[in-house]
């Protein structure tokens, strides 16, 4: 079985919808209870491996999940969230007002669209797609995969075949749990957005 989480609620600077990508940020007093209640919530869950990717949000969020567990936790840059570029810690408005032609190509074209210097839904989707299918070669057991917004919706895309337009239909709240089974069947989506 797959648990795929997303960390708790992050630290930033205002209440501006922003882009964070991989600015890599702490979780906020509220994050670190989201992340004690998965913890409480899957206490009774033997974990062969516990997953993460490179950015402290992230590890944060799975070190308070394993807790006293010897559960082994390994980083994976492959996990990190999407790179967006030189958009990366501006708000929503920022950019609209300072790119508004990237802005608007970007909305239409939310799977395919790079941000400058950045990357596309489409291409994170092929590395942590790829991350995915090396950590399923690698493990028995149940494992847990403490991911990010983006990741997340790429993975359940890619395991539901949806296309990258409409990975937002996805939700995946700050702290929520998904459960993923895999097995002679392929992925199957138990649970999704649980809090």
């Amino acid at each position: 079985m797959i648990y795929l989480i997303r960390h708790g609620k992050i630290q930033t600077e205002d209440d501006q919808r922003r882009y964070i990508g991989q600015l890599d940020l702490p979780l906020t007093e509220e994050g670190i209870r989201q992340a004690q209640n998965l913890q409480k919530r899957l206490a009774r869950v033997d974990f062969e491996t516990v997953y993460c990717s490179d950015l402290s949000r992230s590890r944060q969020t799975a070190e308070i999940i394993v807790g006293s567990k010897n559960t082994p936790i390994i980083s994976r840059k492959e996990i990190r969230e999407i790179d967006l570029g030189e958009w990366e810690g501006l708000s929503f408005a920022d950019v609209a007002r300072r790119f508004p032609n990237e802005f608007k190509s970007r909305g239409a074209d939310i799977g395919y669209y790079r941000t400058p210097g950045g990357e596309s839904f489409a291409d994170c989707s092929k590395r942590v797609v790829i991350a995915l299918h090396e950590i399923m070669r690698n493990s028995r057991g149940n494992i847990l995969i403490a991911g990010h917004a983006g990741v997340n919706r790429l993975l359940l895309c890619h395991i539901l075949g949806m296309p990258l337009m409409n990975l937002f239909r996805l939700l995946q709240d700050y702290g929520c749990l998904n459960i993923i089974q895999y097995g002679s069947s392929g992925y199957q989506i138990k649970l999704t957005n649980f809090k």
